[in-house]
């Protein structure tokens, strides 16, 4: 059937081929744009983006090689492709080490190796693009074109493997630095996908050397499948890379990201889709197949971006369901606050209907300042509203309303709440309407409108109107009077905000933990052995202090020590229970034979630390008890943390020996 009808499975899977490769194109850009502009400053990302470069040179030329109509120009387009192919181990080699860095592990040697594979790198590019001594011509055997491996092709095999194994390493290692189970996630993430851009280059690689070897229907499959693999290890990817130095919240980077998937790469892998799916024909229901083209893919696009829209409250459920109610509410709040210049027009909006419902030209409101009065909207004669604010008849009409009680400039008018009504209060010259707060208590605004008699007449409907009007007037100034407030508070609290999300995205690495050997040995002169003494004895205590449970206790380094993993069964496999047992263990080898005593010296050590951090008594009663002060008492506790850390170094010890 497929053969009667002039496709043949090649065709058929060159056809997919190429929409997967569409697919990691617009995907590879997509993500290179959100990477750019979301973490720029980041050395990581920076890296990151090459390694999207280079997978985006790549991908966009196995596009064109199909397309292209003589052996000659895909020649060319392949040699061009080595530049991304070429430069991949670099960018490896580049992200790992920038990725092992932000953990604190910096190295100069590794530094000299990055640069020393970015000048070999480029060296690749110059050979392939000039010489035949990396790849040689072309086997052009349509819907598939390679070029013949080079004398030198191995050496970029065994060149590319070693800087992928490298760079995994330290990735690896950057993982291992990990303390919390947060980051050792993120972190895991990264390290199942740091080998998507080299799979993005092995179908090139494979059709360089065994092609011939290989069925021309199997080459296709095994491309689709790394393609298929490049794509979704590639989001992971970048997913991990924008938690990396970025201070917004996770919930604000998952959101960005997906949205921006969803209309990018999404929207645009169907609308490419469209284009090749539409049959080659003249005629589509009678229009030209351009004219049809452009329809479909139009509607495709409006279409895809209504239906991110639409989908966005559902998206938002499933990323953040147990915030769920307070995300409503930020996102009500940013379409409900006002701005100044929304005021103005909705106060504008109001006088332009009053004017036209008292059938007089001019209206204007005004507001009090430190500067003196400000003009917030105006209908009509601006002029006159400007000279008017200038008046003193203005200063002594403010003054009169403000000390006016709320209620007692308007005939005490209430509504069904109890609350006053806004409406108008003639003096001749103008109608006039105070704008209060919501409370009553404060004057924030004036409204008038030019008198069209000296007194207030107006019949039912009017009034009825027109009290509708001012209402809507008093409600919005007072919304801004209130979001004035809210703003004033906001720009007090930004700052301490910006710092809690600096400090929630630095994230902590431990070092390696120091060898048993220099934990027991006697104190030394060494500056690395005295730091590593102090660093183990930091952690003893931070772990002592959380003793029943807490960060330091469960994200402490000690959970890295062989004789914490052999309790992993004692404890059934409770990490945080199997330390606190060792911990247990090495205070009790503290306590000395015979009958418990408060106050003679050799209990000293084992009162302290059992009283302390066992039972977790007050530093207050513990002194009473062991009859010492509070500074004695936190003096001798020092020495008791010590002895516990070179016990727990002695027990490591010797575990190490025993295994041995």
């Amino acid at each position: 059937m497929i053969e009667s009808s002039g496709l043949t499975w090649p065709v058929i899977l060159a056809f997919a081929n190429l929409l997967l490769s569409s697919a990691i194109v617009i995907t590879a850009f997509s993500l290179l744009g959100f990477t750019l502009t979301r973490n720029l400053r980041s050395e990581v990302a920076q890296t990151f983006s090459v390694l999207l470069a280079c997978v985006l040179i790549v991908f966009a030329i196995d596009i064109i090689v199909p397309r292209v109509e003589t052996a000659h120009a895909a020649e060319i387009w392949l040699r061009v492709q080595w530049i991304g192919i070429a430069m991949v181990p670099a960018g490896y080699l580049h992200f790992s080490d920038a990725v092992l860095r932000t953990t604190g592990h910096w190295s100069m040697r590794r530094r000299a190796v990055v640069i020393a594979t970015y000048l070999f790198s480029g060296t690749l590019v110059v050979m392939a693009l000039f010489t035949n001594v990396l790849v040689g011509g072309i086997e052009y055997t349509p819907p598939v074109a390679h070029l013949a491996a080079g004398p030198l092709f191995p050496l970029f095999v065994g060149y590319f493997i070693f800087t992928a194994v490298y760079g995994a390493y330290n990735v690896y290692r950057a993982r291992r630095r990990c303390l919390t189970p947060t980051s050792r996630r993120r972190m895991t993430y990264l390290t199942l996908s740091f080998f998507a851009p080299g799979l993005g280059v092995f179908p090139y690689l494979l059709t360089s050397g065994v092609a011939e070897s290989l069925p021309q229907s199997l080459i296709l499959v095994l491309s689709m499948a790394a393609n298929f693999a490049v794509g979704t290890m590639l989001v992971v990817m970048a997913y991990s890379v924008t938690y990396l130095g970025v201070l917004s919240p996770d919930r604000v980077i998952k959101h960005d990201l997906l949205m921006h998937l969803l209309r990018g790469p999404v929207v645009g892998t169907v609308v490419i889709v469209v284009m090749l799916v539409i049959p080659r024909v003249e005629l589509i229901l009678g229009l030209p197949r351009e004219t049809a083209l452009i329809f479909a893919v139009v509607g495709v696009i409006v279409v895809g971006q209504l239906a991110v829209t639409l989908a966005k409250p559902w998206i938002d459920r499933l990323l953040y369901p147990e915030d769920r109610e307070e995300i409503a509410w930020i996102q009500t709040l940013d379409r409900r606050l006002l701005t100044s210049s929304d005021l103005r027009q909705f106060l504008t909006n109001i006088l332009i209907s009053l004017c036209e419902l008292l059938r007089v030209p001019n209206g204007f409101v005004i507001a009090q300042t430190e500067q003196g009065f400000r003009v917030e909207a105006v209908a009509g004669d601006a002029q006159m509203a400007a000279r008017y604010a200038a008046d003193p008849d203005a200063v002594e009409a403010w003054e009169r309303f403000a000390r006016l009680p709320n209620g007692a400039d308007n005939g005490d008018r209430r509504n069904g709440h109890g609350e006053a009504e806004p409406t108008f209060y003639g003096d001749g010259e103008f109608w006039y309407c105070p704008l209060r707060s919501a409370d009553g208590g404060k004057l924030l605004g004036l409204l008038a409108v030019v008198a069209r008699t000296p007194e207030v007449r107006m019949d039912q409907d009017e009034r009825a109107e027109s009290d509708a009007l001012l209402a809507q007037a008093a409600a919005a100034m007072a919304d801004r009077y209130v979001q004035e407030g809210v703003f004033a508070t906001l720009q007090t609290i930004l700052p301490d905000l910006e710092r809690i999300q600096e400090w929630r995205s630095a994230v902590r690495y431990a070092p390696p933990l120091p060898t048993p050997d220099v934990m027991v040995a006697e104190p030394t002169s060494d500056p690395s052995q005295m730091l590593a003494q102090a660093q183990w004895q930091q952690w003893v205590k931070d772990a002592l202090s959380h003793y029943w449970g807490g960060p330091k206790l469960t994200e402490s380094p000690l959970m890295d020590l062989k004789l914490v993993r052999r309790q992993l069964k004692a404890t059934d496999g409770n990490l945080t229970a199997a330390l606190r047992s060792v911990l247990k263990e090495a205070i009790e080898r503290q306590r000395p034979p015979g009958e418990r005593k408060l106050t003679a010296s050799e209990w000293l050590v084992y009162n302290i630390l059992d009283m302390r951090f066992v039972q977790g008594q007050r530093v207050l009663d513990i002194s009473r008890r062991l009859s010492m002060s509070e500074s004695d008492l936190y003096r001798k506790q020092r020495v008791a943390v010590a002895a516990v850390a070179r016990t727990l170094a002695e027990m490591e010890a010797a575990d190490a020996d025993s295994d041995e």
